[in-house]
């Protein structure tokens, strides 16, 4: 076991991987799928890791047969899945089942903190994929055990922390974060337009006038087919587009315009009832401290 942690280490060292790999090359592929290999030889029920991803950096789709709580502990992290994409800022997790195929894409600069459990580790944890907000104990607990280089012994201080967390994770509160795409083509494509060019604007009856459908059933269709309301769907595709502008220190005031908001208040109140905060306290970094570095 500390045979492949030290191997693993040495891959996953908190690094700009283009610095000695190029971007989308077979080498980096052949490493990434490594580290999987690597990871699915490792035993006990938690594994804790550390990695930096430079802006724009990609994970190409994998699956493991632990589930991960994957944090984002600066910068935006998106998980797209055949269910849709997921965002994943500062603060929050992404609850990740096992076995579930996933793609990671790196939205400025990134210092991930990810925890692989065992699916025998815990019982009762949901088996859907969800953003989760990080409770003040399990941010701790998560920088504590992604600090560590060796295995924990049996009854140590160490063990002890992969314990809590494990037992914490009940705890960790489902936030409305994901943008789940619909299977039907016409409504998908009218959503992928929405996602280039967001606006608060946009209405129920001109996506129903353009699929030739009563508001009615344009209203049911699209919550058969995603889950959410139109309305919750459209403001959670404007915060995508927000956070990443927000994350990389753009004004508020320009952020809020471009997205199509009339006024900065207006904008201040989605995102604050989206993501309990306002944008200038997220802007601002607040939530980065004591968990970037």
């Amino acid at each position: 076991m500390v045979h492949f942690f030290r191997e693993w280490a040495k891959l996953m060292k908190p690094r700009s991987y283009p610095d000695f790999v190029p971007s989308g090359s077979k080498e980096l592929q052949k490493l990434h799928e490594h580290r999987i290999a690597m990871l699915e030889e490792m035993p006990g029920p938690l594994i804790a890791l550390p990695t930096r991803y430079p802006d724009g950096y990609f994970v190409p789709p994998h699956r493991h047969s632990r589930a991960q709580l994957l944090c984002a502990s600066q910068g935006v992290v998106l998980v797209t899945t055949g269910a849709g994409r997921w965002m994943i800022p500062s603060d929050h997790a992404m609850w990740i089942p096992a076995g579930v195929e996933h793609s990671v894409e790196i939205l400025g600069d990134v210092f991930m903190r990810s925890i692989y459990i065992a699916v025998d580790a815990v019982a009762g944890v949901p088996h859907h994929l969800h953003v989760v907000g990080l409770t003040d104990l399990m941010r701790c607990l998560i920088i504590d055990a992604t600090s560590t280089d060796s295995t924990p012994q049996p009854g140590s201080r160490d063990a002890l922390v992969i314990e809590l967390i494990l037992r914490d994770l009940h705890t960790l509160p489902q936030k409305p974060l994901g943008l789940p795409f619909p299977a039907d083509p016409r409504l998908a494509a009218l959503c992928r337009r929405f996602v280039e060019e967001p606006s608060p604007r946009a209405t129920i009856d001109e996506w129903a006038a353009a699929l030739a459908m009563s508001r009615r059933s344009f209203t049911r269709n699209f919550q058969r087919e995603t889950g959410l309301s139109f309305s919750l769907w459209r403001q959670q595709a404007c915060l995508f587009a927000a956070l990443p502008r927000l994350a990389d220190g753009e004004p508020v005031t320009s952020v809020a315009l471009d997205l199509g908001y009339d006024s900065v208040p207006a904008f201040t109140t989605m995102f604050k009832r989206m993501l309990g905060v306002s944008p200038r306290f997220y802007r601002s970094g607040v939530l980065y401290r004591g968990i970037g570095e």
